[in-house]
């Protein structure tokens, strides 16, 4: 296939519903290496017919858990992938181009399309959704943070055109469990190690701030009950991620996941 070889790195735990949508979309890599969580699920055995290596590692968090499974990549390039997205055709033919001429990048920034309950969110702060997924093996890394970390390359970053899909949520559980109870958790988290102080008008100004930038000033309300539902939600996120970094100020050692 192509001149240069691209590892896929797919984090995993407990994703048996829907991992081989993501699994069948990248049929096309040299390596597709599956980075379990200890699946206590049927997780493995849906993936097998289309990984090349399963390696297990106990999950600390994301950044810890691809970072250590970044070397152990075959390929020069790495592609980082959730089992909950999915590559396009389009995608795939620009990733094998951008590999074999990359022009001079040692990594690439692709466009998430996040798909929430059947609707292409286009506003609100969720398109383009840039993210580096597309690296050289040797030049990227992930911050060293609890939640929402990215990748940072020691290199020039490019930017490719196609895009790939993003199922975040399928349904009010996953957003709960999701967002409201294990993102809200570790945000706290890496607040307090960031040195952030709580506040007791962060729990009004920040989650009122949150909805009105993402609704009005981003545009959610064009994205129909769906915008207004994610813009809710991301209100709801902030306040309890305030209310646990209260919490843990408080003195308590952790708060309840």
């Amino acid at each position: 296939m192509s001149e240069a070889s691209v590892t896929v790195i797919v984090p995993c735990f407990n994703n048996e519903a829907y991992i081989a949508d993501c699994l069948r979309s990248l049929t096309w890599a040299e390596e597709v290496l599956l980075v379990d969580s200890f699946s206590t699920d049927r997780t493995l055995d849906v993936a097998e017919p289309y990984v090349t290596r399963v390696i297990r590692h106990e999950y600390e968090n994301s950044a810890r858990q691809k970072n250590w499974a970044i070397p152990q990549a075959r390929g020069e390039w790495v592609l980082v992938v959730d089992t909950d997205e999915i590559v396009s055709e389009e995608l795939r033919r620009e990733i094998v181009d951008a590999v074999n001429h990359p022009g001079g990048f040692d990594g690439y920034r692709i466009a998430r399309k996040n798909i929430v309950f059947g609707r292409w969110l286009r506003h609100g702060g969720y398109w383009p959704d840039y993210q580096i997924r597309l690296f050289r093996r040797d030049a990227g890394a992930y911050e060293d943070r609890q939640v929402h970390a990215h990748v940072t390359i020691d290199g020039p970053v490019g930017t490719l055109t196609s895009s790939y899909l993003h199922h975040p949520h399928r349904s009010l559980r996953s957003v709960h469990q999701t967002l409201l109870v294990r993102y809200s958790s570790w945000e706290a988290l890496q607040k307090r190690q960031e040195g952030v102080r709580f506040r007791r008008d962060q729990l009004v100004v920040r989650p009122a701030g949150a909805f009105v930038s993402r609704y009005f000033r981003q545009g959610g309300f064009k994205d129909g009950w769906q915008g207004l539902l994610m813009a809710g939600v991301w209100s709801v996120y902030v306040f309890r991620t305030y209310w646990k970094l209260r919490a843990l100020q408080q003195g308590k050692s952790r708060v309840r996941l």
